[in-house]
C-alpha cells in the first residue's frame, strides 16, 4: 500500500464548524450582515484581552487599513522586514509609501538592536518626526511581523517606536495564541501591544475561516476608524452618504461562523501543534546536520510552523531535502524568498540584511498541520533518518 499523503498545513474542521455555519445558510444570513461577525469580534478580542476587533476579508486588507488609521501616507516611509511574506509589506505600496527593509534575528522576526542602530545612525530625530538621511523622507510606522508563531523582541522595538514617536503595526497574523509569558508584557498576546494587530485565518493558519482576518486594538479612536473604512466609510447608512473612501473589507457571516467554532478549539489547536514540535525536536537533534528552529523562552507560542534548518553536515541541501521529501509523499516548503530582493522591491532601501539570507538558504517548513498524527510525525522523521 502506498504511503498516503502528509500535506504541509491544512484545517482540522472537526468542531461544531458544520452547525454554525448550517445555521447561517438556514437564516439567511450568509454576506457581512449577521449575528455570527459581532459575536467572532467580540469573542476574539476577549480571547486575546484587546478592547476591540473589526473583521476583515484577509490579513492583508487589515494591514492595509491598519496603516491608513495609523496615519500613513504617500510621502511616508515605513520600516519592514525583509524575512515575510510578501503581503506583509504590499499594503505599504497601496497606500503609496515607501519600504525600509530590515534584517531578521534568530527568532526569523524583525531584528531590534539593528532596528534601533538604523533609527540612531541613519535618521535624524526633528520636530517629533523620524527622518531619513538618505530620502529626507518622514519613517511614519514600523511593521512587525510575528514569524511561525514566534514572537519578536516587543519591548526593543516599542522602546524604538516610543523614542522616535512610531506607529507600531503588529502582523500577528500567524501568530494568534501566542502571548509573552515573562518580561514586561507578560501575558499580553501577539498583536495587542502596539497600536494595531493584525490576524489572519487563512486556509493553511492555526485557525481558519477559509479567508478572513481580523484587526484589533485597544484605541477605540483607531478601532470606530477602522470600522468605518472596512465598511465603505458610510456617515448615513440609510440614504448611503460617504465622508471619504472607503472599502468593502468587512467578514461575510458565513466566515464568521466558521471562526467561532475554529476559536473554540484553538487552546486544543495548539497543544497538539507544541506536542508534535516536540517530537521533532527530540528526534531530529540527533541528526547530524539537522535542528528545529526554537521559539522565544519567554513566549507560549502558538507553535503554528516548523522551521527545519539543514546545516552543511547534512548530505542534502535545501532543495535537495523538498525534492527527496516530495518523493516520499511529504509536503515541506522553502521559506520565502526575500521581499527585498522582489522585482517590485529591488530598488527599494535595506539595511544590514545578513541573517535573513542565510535562513533563506537553510531553513523548510515541515508538516504541521493540527490535525498531524503522532506516526505521521515518525514518518517524517524516519524519511529524514535514512539519509
Amino acid at each position: 500500500m502506498n504511503q498516503k499523503f502528509i500535506p504541509l498545513s491544512v484545517p482540522n474542521l472537526k468542531g461544531k464548524e458544520l452547525e454554525y455555519v448550517t445555521h447561517a445558510v438556514e437564516t439567511e444570513w450568509v454576506s457581512t450582515g449577521g449575528p455570527y461577525v459581532n459575536e467572532f469580534e467580540e469573542k476574539t478580542a476577549k480571547y486575546v484581552n484587546a478592547r476591540g476587533a473589526v473583521s476583515v476579508q484577509n490579513g492583508t486588507s487589515g494591514l492595509h487599513i491598519a496603516l491608513q488609521v495609523c496615519g500613513v501616507t504617500r510621502l511616508d516611509e515605513v520600516i519592514v522586514p525583509t524575512l515575510t511574506f510578501i503581503a506583509a509589506v504590499n499594503p505599504v505600496k497601496y497606500i503609496g509609501a515607501e519600504p525600509i527593509f530590515m534584517d531578521c534575528d534568530d527568532s526569523l522576526c524583525m531584528d531590534a538592536e539593528k532596528l534601533k542602530d538604523f533609527c540612531q545612525m541613519q535618521c535624524s530625530f526633528i520636530d517629533g518626526q523620524l527622518i531619513n538621511n538618505k530620502t529626507r523622507k518622514h519613517i511614519k510606522a514600523i511593521i512587525v511581523v510575528h514569524v511561525f508563531g514566534n514572537m519578536a523582541k516587543m519591548e526593543q522595538i516599542m522602546e524604538v517606536a516610543t523614542s522616535y514617536n512610531l506607529k507600531v503595526i503588529e502582523d500577528a497574523t500567524e501568530a494568534i495564541g501566542t502571548y509573552y509569558t515573562n518580561g514586561p508584557y507578560v501575558n499580553k498576546f501577539a498583536g495587542t501591544i502596539g497600536d494595531v494587530g493584525v490576524y489572519s485565518f487563512n486556509g493553511n493558519k492555526i485557525m481558519t475561516t477559509g479567508g478572513g482576518g481580523m484587526v484589533v486594538s485597544d484605541d477605540a479612536v483607531l478601532l470606530k476608524k477602522t470600522k468605518h473604512l472596512t465598511t465603505q466609510a458610510k456617515s448615513d447608512e440609510l440614504y448611503y452618504m460617504h465622508d471619504e473612501i472607503g472599502y468593502n473589507y468587512r467578514m461575510t457571516n458565513l466566515q464568521a461562523a466558521l471562526g467561532l467554532a475554529q476559536l473554540e478549539q484553538l487552546e486544543n489547536f495548539i497543544k497538539i501543534k507544541e506536542k508534535n514540535y516536540r517530537l521533532y525536536k527530540g528526534a531530529i537533534e540527533e541528526i547530524a546536520g539537522l535542528s528545529i528552529l526554537e521559539f522565544d523562552k519567554n513566549i507560549r507560542s502558538n507553535h503554528w510552523f516548523y522551521g527545519l534548518y539543514i546545516n552543511y553536515d547534512y548530505p542534502l541541501d535545501r532543495d535537495e531535502v523538498i525534492r527527496y521529501l516530495s518523493t516520499k509523499r511529504v509536503q515541506v516548503r522553502p521559506i520565502w524568498g526575500l521581499i527585498s530582493e522582489q522585482i517590485p522591491y529591488v530598488d527599494s532601501q535595506t539595511y544590514k540584511i545578513e541573517k535573513a539570507s542565510d535562513y533563506v538558504r537553510h531553513v523548510v517548513n515541515i508538516p504541521c498541520s493540527s490535525n498531524l498524527k503522532e506516526d505521521d510525525v515518525e514518518y517524517v522523521i524516519d524519511c529524514l533518518k535514512k539519509l
